[in-house]
């Protein structure tokens, strides 16, 4: 072979060699795909646990989607979680305080799915310490919460962010959660970990990711709302509940920014301080949908910088199939809670709704008031309204009738307030729950309204102005709710309910949920105007278990329960509350 015919098959060669050895990032396009879930409240399976029946949605149809996603070999799936599953369903629980040995059904499932990377949500510090430190050790996948942070050590409680590599593409995830916590849970559950300001740990954290890791991509998963005026709060004031938006807003950097908590499908744009779009994605809850973003990534061959194209999509469960071998691989743990959730525990002589609970005295919220009563022994009893459309039927009880019952992991408090303090905290729930009515076509309940006076509707149901899980009621004393005068001038207590003189000076002991007695929902601070820090110096004693244990243990020993409204208050002009009622009733619940 002549010698030139040598140097050009050697060229030739070469030039193969590089072509092929090529990878995408060099062909200089990566397309990304982040899928998130968040706020999952125990739907890992299609099927209802508490009400004994099929779901429509969970993470077994996610996993579907996300599998074809997968599968679709031009683009790189991360798959994401932002919170909240660890409360919900009698599944979660059963893994929270039963049992308790084993690895948990969350870690089981959320392995099998290849997760990779988690943010804390309220939900999941509401089990307590052994549940979520247990927990964050079963998890192949970070759990992320960079302002949570060790009381003693000055550092994270969970994993600040974690960096993930794709083609070539640096990604940080930055995770957050509300630092709202201490306002909702004893002090025992979250021991040992300040919850930080979203928006300064926000700015810190980012600057330490930029100028270590160098990152191509930054996105958030934030545990936190948008609404950062939710509840009548600031958005100037520090430690804000919903600041997901005030951080995509004010801190520079983020391309993508997933949200939770709020059970919002969020999929809009916002401008961070550069001018730069932020893509702000959020989910609704129970897995009814995911969210999608895309991120097409091309690479200028002169600077050496990408190029980004980000786009949005609210995935919807519901009419995805789920995945097969996802169902068999935990069918043996879905049997298993079939059958803890199928004890009996008990009869009801009558059935019991929360609808006839959002007009009136009722025997659902009383049997709650009793118990209550009973187990603390105080003088009187808030109890509040934590189920919009729940029902316990007459007959046998079970004990997957106890999370209809009662929603929430919420322990019970026995606290120290003045007569006048809980007549406030009362004039502050009805200020929120009840319309001032100006004659008896007016409506009973206070619906939220557009500029033009009409009601605002979700699904076609009218919203409420508040959250109904702040409608308190109380119990040990007699009193009248007049719906013809203004909030705050509407409650007249005349007896305790042996009917002895109710005294607004006097101190009184008051049976609360651990919610609400750490401040949650304003009714201590804004109603009954006791500063925050002095809430805690009110308690007297707690539960050492959540609420709804004791109901449990209540029916048990009781056996037969004949449900019964206290009629130890009522609401006034009685024909204007009558056909009030009566006419939204049909409007919440047709």
């Amino acid at each position: 072979m002549k010698k030139s015919s040598i140097s050009s098959l050697l060229l030739l060669t070469a030039s193969l060699l590089f072509i092929t050895s090529l990878t995408p990032l060099q062909a200089q396009t990566v397309k990304l795909k982040l899928i998130e879930t968040s706020d999952v409240h125990g739907s890992l399976f299609p099927w209802d646990f508490i009400n004994d029946k099929p779901a429509s949605t969970s993470l077994a149809q996610v996993y579907t989607y996300v599998e074809e996603q997968r599968a679709d070999k031009s683009q790189s799936v991360i798959l994401l979680d932002n919170g909240d599953i660890l409360q919900g369903q009698p599944l979660v629980y059963y893994y929270n305080f039963e049992k308790t040995s084993s690895e948990h059904i969350c870690a089981g499932v959320m392995n099998y799915m290849k997760y990779d990377a988690a943010t804390v949500g309220n939900h999941d510090i509401e089990p307590g310490h052994p549940v979520y430190d247990k927990l964050a050790k079963e998890f192949k996948f970070p759990w992320m919460a960079a302002n949570a942070v060790d009381t003693k050590t000055g550092e994270p409680y969970f994993k600040p962010y974690t960096i993930l590599n794709r083609n070539g593409v640096k990604i940080a995830v930055l995770g957050l959660i509300t630092p709202g916590i201490p306002m909702w849970l004893p002090e025992k559950i979250w021991s040992g970990i300040d919850f930080q300001d979203m928006v300064a740990s926000a700015r810190k954290w980012v600057k330490i990711i930029q100028e270590k890791e160098h990152p191509d991509l930054l996105i958030g998963l934030f545990h936190a709302g948008t609404e950062a005026a939710y509840e009548g709060q600031s958005p100037d004031k520090p430690r804000n509940e919903n600041a997901a938006q005030l951080v995509a807003e004010q801190v520079a950097g983020f391309d993508v920014v997933f949200v939770g908590h709020d059970h919002h499908g969020w999929n809009y744009t916002v401008k961070d301080p550069a001018g730069s779009n932020v893509l702000i994605l959020g989910t609704l809850s129970a897995a009814r949908t995911a969210t999608e973003a895309t991120i097409v990534l091309d690479k200028n061959k002169t600077t050496g910088a990408w190029m980004k194209a980000t786009s949005g999509k609210v995935i919807p469960v519901e009419n995805i199939k789920p995945d097969s071998a996802f169902m068999a691989e935990f069918e043996p743990v879905i049997n298993t809670i079939k059958a803890y959730v199928a004890k009996p525990i008990g009869e009801f002589t009558a059935g019991i709704s929360t609808h006839e609970s959002f007009f009136g005295d009722s025997p659902f919220i009383d049997l709650i008031q009793q118990i209550q009563l009973e187990l603390s022994h105080a003088d009187v009893s808030f109890a509040s309204l934590l189920s919009y459309n729940a029902e316990v039927k007459k007959g046998q009880v079970y004990v997957r009738d106890m999370f209809n019952l009662y929603k929430f992991e919420n322990l019970l408090y026995t606290m120290n307030l003045s007569g006048q303090e809980i007549k406030d905290y009362l004039e502050y729930s009805y200020g929120q729950w009840f319309n001032q009515m100006k004659n008896a076509d007016d409506d009973l309940m206070n619906f939220k309204r557009d500029a033009q006076g009409n009601l605002v509707l979700t699904h076609g149901n009218p919203q409420l102005t508040a959250a109904y899980y702040n409608f308190t009621a109380a119990a040990g004393i007699t009193y009248t709710v007049d719906v013809s005068k203004p909030a705050g001038q509407r409650i007249n207590i005349t007896a305790l309910a042996g009917g002895k003189p109710f005294d607004l000076k006097k101190t009184y002991t008051v049976a609360i949920n651990s919610y609400q007695g750490n401040g949650g929902g304003g009714l201590l601070t804004q109603g009954a105007k006791i500063p925050k820090d002095q809430i805690a110096g009110r308690i007297i004693n707690s539960t050492p278990k959540d609420l709804r244990y004791y109901l449990m243990k209540w029916i048990e020993d009781k056996k037969t329960v004949t449900p019964i409204a206290f009629n130890n208050w009522t609401v006034v002009p009685d024909e204007w509350w009558q056909k009030g009622k009566e006419k939204d009733a049909a409007l919440m619940f047709k």
